[in-house]
């Protein structure tokens, strides 16, 4: 609200794009009056987790010619979909960058409801090491999100999990066994990418 009066009071609002959102979930390893973990329920876990409590957050975004429009979307998209954006936004049509671009321009799904195009794609996330407290899905991992599915591999137990968000958004029933034939789909898909990109993986102390 303070940066949107302002914008307001400078008569910028009609020229600016504000973007908001949270990097990650709430921290949730500390019990700050409950049981750890629990802070954002229904979500499973949260900061440094690769559960929905993790990863699953808001964003909000304003923009002059849509400001009478308040639809709520319930597409997936990820932070990497920002850098185009933006770039879309400020009619940039070349930029000279070191790494590849990842994520798409939101433009589309904003003004033209593409949702089909992004429901349709896989999301990415590799966590190649510890980030220090421990706790459910927190630690090294490697997941994808393709549709209502998700996989998880941890590289510390070398195992997957499989969750089908779409009725059972607490994560709490591991389908990686009774849908073979989905988990062996995301897991090539999950490591094509990870090959494709380079991605850095950890190594196991105890052999290398």
């Amino acid at each position: 609200g303070d940066v949107m009066s302002y914008l307001e009071n400078e008569n910028l609002l009609e020229d600016t794009i504000i973007i908001f959102m949270s990097d990650n979930g709430g921290l949730s390893a500390l019990s700050r009056g409950g049981q750890a973990h629990t802070h954002n329920r229904p979500l499973n876990s949260g900061k440094g987790s690769v559960y929905e409590g993790g990863i699953r957050v808001p964003m909000l975004i304003y923009h002059p010619k849509l400001k009478l429009q308040r639809e709520e979307f319930n597409t997936p998209v990820i932070i990497e979909d920002l850098f185009p954006t933006i770039l879309d936004f400020a009619n940039i049509k070349h930029v000279n960058t070191v790494q590849e671009i990842d994520g798409r321009s939101l433009k589309p799904l904003l003004y033209d409801s593409k949702r089909e195009d992004f429901d349709n794609r896989p999301l990415f996330w590799h966590y190649p090491n510890d980030w220090g407290p421990e706790g459910p899905g927190i630690g090294a991992f490697s997941a994808i999100r393709y549709g209502n599915w998700k996989l998880i591999y941890y590289h510390d137990s070398l195992s997957f999990e499989l969750f089908n968000l779409s009725n059972d958004i607490g994560e709490t029933v591991n389908l990686f066994d009774s849908q073979a034939s989905i988990s062996q789909e995301l897991a090539e898909l999950l490591t094509d990418h990870l090959k494709e990109t380079n991605a850095q993986m950890p190594t196991l102390k105890s052999n290398g």
